[in-house]
């Protein structure tokens, strides 16, 4: 027990034994990959959450650093996000501050309370909490957040300024107002990077993109003397190692800040959970959900005390880790060191970015956030999806990011629950040319039905959510045709007391009918359900059966045999024993 807790708070003692010299070698490689890929990223990230450069660093250096230690996986890389910096920009700017120190007060308090959600979370196991946010959901928001992270650097492409409090229409509006102002220079600098970057991209993706394109944007800056021509530039990094900060735990803080930061901590996790898992799956390696959110959770808990913003997984990074050969998560310690060597020895390096290539690597993240492929497929496949990726994507764009994610949630769940509340109904009949009976759709195979009853296979859940729909679709059922039914069970997953009441009074009322209702082929975990529910029992034994052709004797027993006399249907095998008076009377 003490050894398993031990494990589950520091998971680095399980697989800091098994350390090789090669394989530290390998985790420095690929650490100096990792630090070349987050150095330009870092600082286009804290931009994007409105922060000095320094911030997106810091936490590269000490986020990544905790999560890589505390988590599961040992190749996915934390840091700062672009979905994430969006979202931090969002919550932070309702609250209200003085100043660039109340500023940062706020984000790091952010970061706390996510951490400590996050870290709640994985020690509770409900590490499933985030399977009840669909993908469709992320795909909507993180393509509304791309649309908004492009929107707010039209501006520093342009070179013109505008106010930082704009919504996205009025930032539009505004943008449209002041395109006569457009510096062409910045416009020339913005450009010249966001191409770079992409042709380098095409040549070989595993080149730092973002970091040559930026490269090129200051030189071309250099070459046109911008400076002098109106063109602004990223301030410089104070020069020192992730300073100590104290988040702000009075109760007026976490009140105002805990909605933003619960919706913030489960797009962090959906975020780290899929990158680990989509890792995983070429690496072979067993990835246990509740450690991740574990360490997320520690992460931006510590990250919190050290001028950190909320953290989470990379996909670009991650990727970049494995294939660099990363043997252990100590690659992500070996990237932090190295950017802390930067930000301690060469702080002013940020000085020579020129705003405009800023924006127009910015422009590029955006870029990549949009799945185009998934959207497309979406919208052309399934209503209810693309319903739910556009409510998402929209709302996004219009009410705060962090109610945003709420509505996508709610949408996603009440797509789900209509669906699971008007189960399929479904007529069946024997298939005749089979040599053992098969009973399929009748639709689908054209198949001849019994005249005397009917065969109704139900697929779905029966439970108190879905008893009214499934009850008036068998009332529809009976009067359109016998009111003898045969439901066949096969399709139940799972039946509440409300299916079994539903059952209960369906076969009192076809009896007064005149006729009955049985039950078949249930599945042995529902049996066990019905089961357990000892008040049922007396009613149900008597018209549940194991299988089909149990139930299909068992009615063909009820039924009029005089009209089988003069059926000419005979779709059931047993038919063959009763007289045939059409046949007998062509004959004589």
């Amino acid at each position: 027990m003490l050894k398993s807790l031990l494990l589950t708070l520091f998971p680095f003692i399980s697989w800091g034994k098994q350390l090789t010299a090669g394989d530290l070698k390998k985790d420095f490689m690929a650490g100096i990959t990792g630090a070349v890929l987050v150095l330009p990223q870092g600082v286009a990230y804290a931009y994007i959450a409105g922060l000095p450069p320094e911030f997106g660093l810091y936490t590269a250096i000490v986020s990544a650093a905790v999560a890589s230690l505390f988590g599961s996986s040992f190749h996915m890389i934390s840091g700062p996000t672009a979905a994430l910096s969006i979202v931090v920009a969002s919550v932070v700017n309702q609250m209200t501050y003085n100043g660039l120190s109340e500023q940062l007060t706020i984000v790091v308090t952010l970061s706390f309370l996510v951490g400590m959600i996050q870290f709640s979370l994985g020690t509770l196991r409900l590490g499933a909490l985030v399977n009840f946010i669909s993908h469709t959901v992320i795909i909507g928001f993180t393509t509304g957040a791309a649309i908004l992270i492009a929107t707010s650097q039209i501006k520093h492409l342009l070179g013109v300024s505008l106010p930082s409090d704009l919504n996205f229409i009025a930032e539009i509006n505004a943008l449209f107002h002041t395109l006569s102002n457009t510096n062409l220079y910045a416009l020339a600098i913005g450009v010249t990077t966001f191409i770079s970057s992409i042709l380098v991209k095409a040549i070989n993706r595993r080149l730092p993109y973002l970091l040559i394109g930026m490269l090129t944007g200051s030189l071309l800056c250099l070459l046109l003397n911008a400076q002098h021509h109106n063109v602004a530039m990223v301030e410089s990094m104070s020069g020192s190692l992730p300073p100590v900060s104290i988040p702000d735990l009075s109760l007026t803080t976490i009140q105002s800040l805990f909605s933003g930061a619960f919706a913030v901590a489960l797009l962090g996790l959906i975020e780290a959970v899929s990158i680990a898992r989509a890792i995983s799956v070429r690496s072979k390696q067993v990835i246990d959900g509740n450690q991740e959110f574990i360490g997320q959770g520690m992460s931006n808990m510590i990250g919190g005390f050290f001028s950190c913003y909320t953290s989470s997984g990379s996909f670009t990074r991650s990727g970049a880790n494995y294939d660099a050969g990363a043997a252990s998560p100590l690659a992500a310690v070996f990237a932090a060191i190295i950017v802390a060597l930067v930000i301690c020895f060469i702080p002013s390096s940020t000085a020579y970015l020129p705003l405009p290539a800023m924006a127009g690597s910015v422009l590029l993240i955006a870029w990549n956030l949009i799945d185009s492929k998934h959207i497309i497929d979406t919208i052309k496949l399934n209503h209810a999806e693309a319903c739910i990726l556009i409510g998402t994507f929209l709302s996004t764009l219009f009410i705060p990011l962090e109610y945003a994610i709420y509505l996508g949630i709610i949408l996603s769940l009440g797509f789900y629950l209509r669906r699971t509340s008007r189960p399929r109904l479904i007529k069946v009949a024997p298939l005749q040319t089979a040599k053992h009976r098969m009973i399929r759709n009748i639709d689908r195979y054209n198949l001849n039905t019994c005249p005397q009853f009917q065969m109704i296979r139900i697929d779905g859940s029966l439970y108190f959510g879905s008893v009214d729909y499934v009850q008036k679709e068998i009332a529809k059922h009976t009067q359109q045709g016998p009111s003898n039914l045969i439901l066949v069970a096969k399709g139940i997953n799972f039946m509440d007391a409300s299916g079994v009441l539903l059952l209960e009074s369906e076969i009192e009322r076809i009896n007064k009918l005149g006729g009955d209702l049985l039950m078949c082929s249930l599945k042995g975990t529902v049996s066990d359900e019905i089961d357990s529910m000892p008040t049922f029992q007396n009613l149900l034994k008597h018209h549940i059966f194991d299988n089909s052709n149990q139930a299909i004797s068992m009615m063909l027993d009820k039924i009029d045999k005089q009209k089988c006399a003069v059926c000419e249907s005979r779709i059931f095998n047993e038919c063959r024993q009763f007289p045939n008076n059409k046949r007998n009377k062509i004959n004589n």
